[in-house]
């Protein structure tokens, strides 16, 4: 007997994600050029057998293969393995009780056993850990792969969200995307050659430069949190590279010039939750994405790598925001706030005002990493004015200040993430290398202010 039925809803999202999945295997399963393990997320089977899908508490989100007993299936099309080697394979899984096994075979149900990984209790249906078989020899590139579940325990088992295949030997946890040592060496040695230009004797002395950016398009999409699946995410405001969607790349973003922000040069891809008043959603009317530096010492800043990528706030985060809490959207202009939401929880506007939030990312980088599972990790904020510890190398401060065209009234907002405490930023880098890294030279490390040109 299942521990709980399938509902309807989930069904035919099952049904939509075979369809998509189908018609997508290659993309959402082969090994993108910036990646060190292959990430196969459980929805993105092509087909099943006893399987369900349900909204997962995992870290990123999303959707879980659910409902899984001995003798369920799931068929994932164009796994690429890689060339010839030791080989990781893990399962992100979670169990309330059971114990068993995924079974991964290739070609068929009943073709070569790759990997068996085992499955205890994790503690809870949405209580996480990840378990990890090593493979000494496997077949070679693109493969079609069945997990096969495998149990003693009568009924469901076991979650699944999803299934990674990368190096062997204890490599790193999926998520981890290591930085191109070679290529950010090189554009380190660019950067220490260039030449600063002259300070104006009337600058201010402030480590600053910034992209001035429009709305560009919205998407249920998260090329950091839910890459190439599209539809999986609450709904996103972009700005920035006008191609971003779910299946965006480093690559990809080079590969587009059409930007809603100006420099032309920056390519980066911006992206926030969306504002709703009334049910309909308020575009910002401007976006300026401040570069700066908190450090006591803006000189040690250099340039962010080809392909990085952070985020900052948190999405999951639903607590109310009264007046005086911290990391509020406040009121811009003349008149200020003259009241709060009947909730409390949103600020009212005088006429002459309009709302504002300012989000500010982490500004310390570990120096190893493009990203992170959580793609918090390989950042953090300042310590006392300095990078350190793990995350010795200093990068420019990012924040995006966000204006919108309304003052709001006694009914609030709400965002597609919930409250306004879950508002959040995406940032994922693909500037132009000399001009990104002359703006760091001339405005961050000698501190003096400059425009979106980079010029003081």
């Amino acid at each position: 007997m299942r521990r709980h039925p399938v509902p309807l809803y989930t069904l035919l999202a099952g049904a939509l994600a075979v369809v998509l999945a189908a018609a997508l295997s290659i993309t959402l399963t082969t090994r993108p050029a910036w990646a060190a393990t292959v990430v196969v997320q459980a929805e993105s089977y092509a087909a099943q057998s006893g399987v369900g899908l349900e909204v997962t508490a995992d870290t990123g989100g999303g959707q879980n293969a659910a409902y899984l007993a001995d003798g369920d299936w799931m068929r994932f099309d164009g796994v690429d393995l890689g060339a010839a080697g030791p080989l990781t394979v893990s399962a992100r899984v979670a169990s309330a009780t059971g114990s068993g096994s995924v079974e991964l075979r290739t070609g068929s149900l009943t073709g070569p056993v790759l990997a068996t990984v085992s499955v205890s209790p994790t503690g809870g249906w949405q209580t996480w850990a990840t378990s990890a078989a090593d493979v000494a020899t496997h077949p070679t590139g693109p493969q079609t792969v069945f997990a096969v579940l495998r149990s003693a325990t009568p009924g469901d088992f076991v979650n699944l969200n999803w299934l990674s295949f990368g190096g062997g030997g204890g490599g790193e946890t999926p998520g981890w995307v290591a930085v191109d040592q070679g290529a950010w060496n090189a554009q380190l040695a660019q950067f220490r050659a260039m030449t600063p230009a002259a300070v104006p004797a009337d600058s201010v002395r402030v480590p600053e430069f910034n992209a001035t950016c429009t709305y560009s398009h919205s998407k249920p999409d998260d090329p950091i949190v839910v890459p190439g699946l599209p539809g999986a995410s609450h709904m996103h405001s972009f700005f920035g590279n006008k191609s971003t969607d779910a299946f965006t790349t480093a690559q990809s973003l080079r590969a587009h010039t059409g930007t809603s922000c100006t420099p032309a040069e920056d390519l980066s891809a911006y992206w926030i939750p969306t504002l709703y008043e009334g049910g309909k959603a308020v575009e910002p009317d401007g976006v300026i994405v401040y570069y700066g530096s908190r450090l006591l010492d803006p000189s040690a800043t250099v340039p962010f790598p080809q392909g990085f990528r952070m985020i900052a706030g948190n999405a999951k985060s639903q607590v109310p925001t009264p007046a005086g809490s911290a990391n509020q959207f406040y009121c811009a202009g003349e008149g200020g706030e003259i009241g709060r939401s009947a909730d409390g929880n949103w600020p009212v506007c005088a006429p002459t005002a309009k709302l504002v939030y300012q989000l500010l990312f982490p500004d310390c980088w570990d120096g190893k990493h493009l990203d992170s599972p959580d793609h918090k990790s390989h950042v953090a904020f300042t310590h006392n004015g300095k990078c350190g510890g793990d995350h010795p190398v200093a990068i420019p401060s990012v924040s995006f200040v966000i204006g919108y065209p309304t003052g709001g009234s006694p009914a609030g907002f709400s965002l597609s993430s919930g409250l306004a405490s879950s508002i959040h930023g995406d940032f994922f880098n693909a500037w132009d290398n000399a001009a990104l890294g002359q703006r760091v030279k001339d405005c961050v490390v000698q501190s003096a202010k400059c425009n979106s040109a980079g010029t003081f």
